[in-house]
């Protein structure tokens, strides 16, 4: 049971992970394609700096409950995807670099090349996610003993790649309708524009991937065993009609707010699908990693237990006040523009 609830948690935490810092990656991508001058560009890079920092702690966290939870797990993970989590690590650590050092100059060609790695930064991440987890879904080469057979190219197979490119268009509509919440003018028609014209690339892409999902892994089998579980997918599917449907009326934060419980929900699409399992092995299913197999003890477990709950709501509690502060302040600086 607490091996289950924690499996349910890892899920939730990588979630939480890709809404929050989802619109950043996003953002981070579209930039170059929707700034056409330096108030715009200091408008992307306002859009994101009270919050980047605060959402790469879900990542931390969900990294954290894989090592406590599943030591077995974190061990064989971090090493057979070990250059694929190396570039993540390295892109996030560039992005922070960017977003502190762009503005300690104010030479044209010191800005673009932290514009430059701001987009490195963000693409790389988003795209490679998406190629991680997709890998995770179909399986990996790991034998019984947990060495990995592949290299990091035998990551980026089609169906790799096609994870990734759904990732990507997942992070672009989630940032190009955040910018329609925290800017204004211009930026904010083209960035609304953008997320229109994206919205059929990701709803193609999204019914592509589920296709090859349906060749290339078992997800579907926990659904055909459990029919219930059908209700994932399906409020995907109404979360993705509901962006579009509020993008054409305008009502910016519902469309942010479904294209959320979208990437939520596709999330645990995945996760759902692959229970027990935490690494499936591509060479034979006797090897996989489950949350039983790569458990930590249960007095572990009922330990760290009482901690989340303790501690995660305040943690939720912390970011929530941020997000609501900082939207008070945009919104009295819009009013104050409007005046003048």
């Amino acid at each position: 049971m607490l091996e289950t609830i924690w499996f349910a948690l890892w899920g939730i935490l990588w979630a939480v992970y890709f809404v929050l810092d989802g619109f950043d990656l996003g953002i981070g991508t579209l930039a170059p394609f929707l700034t056409k001058n330096e108030g715009e560009k200091r408008s992307v890079y306002n859009s994101m700096g009270p919050y980047w920092n605060g959402n790469e702690v879900w990542l931390i966290t969900a990294g954290g409950v894989t090592f406590a939870a599943f030591p077995k797990t974190y061990a064989v993970m971090f090493s057979s995807l070990y250059s694929a989590l190396l570039l993540i690590l390295f892109c996030l650590i560039v992005r922070g670099v960017a977003m502190e050092f762009r503005s300690k100059f104010s030479s044209t060609g010191w800005k673009r090349f932290w514009d430059t790695l701001l987009w490195v930064g963000n693409f790389g991440p988003a795209l490679l996610f998406g190629v991680a987890f997709a890998n995770l879904f179909r399986g990996i080469l790991i034998d019984g003993s947990g060495i990995y057979h592949g290299t990091l190219f035998s990551l980026l197979n089609p169906y790799g790649l096609m994870g990734g490119i759904l990732f990507t268009l997942i992070f672009a509509v989630h940032g190009s309708l955040w910018l329609t919440l925290k800017t204004n003018g211009d930026l904010k028609g083209r960035a609304a524009n953008l997320a229109g014209s994206l919205w059929y690339a990701l709803a193609a892409a999204a019914v592509v991937f589920l296709g090859a999902t349906y060749v290339s892994t078992h997800l579907y089998d926990n659904y055909i065993k459990v029919p219930v579980l059908f209700v994932i997918p399906l409020a995907a599917v109404g979360a993705l009609v509901g962006i579009l449907l509020f993008i054409r009326q305008a009502q910016w934060l519902k469309a942010w707010i479904s294209s959320a419980v979208f990437i939520v929900m596709v999330t645990l699409f995945g996760v759902s699908g692959m229970y027990p399992n935490l690494l499936i092995s591509s060479i034979d299913p006797a090897f996989s990693l489950t949350a039983f197999n790569s458990s930590s003890s249960s007095l572990t477990l009922e330990i760290m237990l009482g901690v989340a709950l303790v501690f995660v709501p305040v943690v939720i509690a912390y970011q929530a006040w941020v997000y609501c502060l900082f939207g008070r302040w945009d919104h009295q600086l819009a009013q104050s523009k409007r005046q003048k």
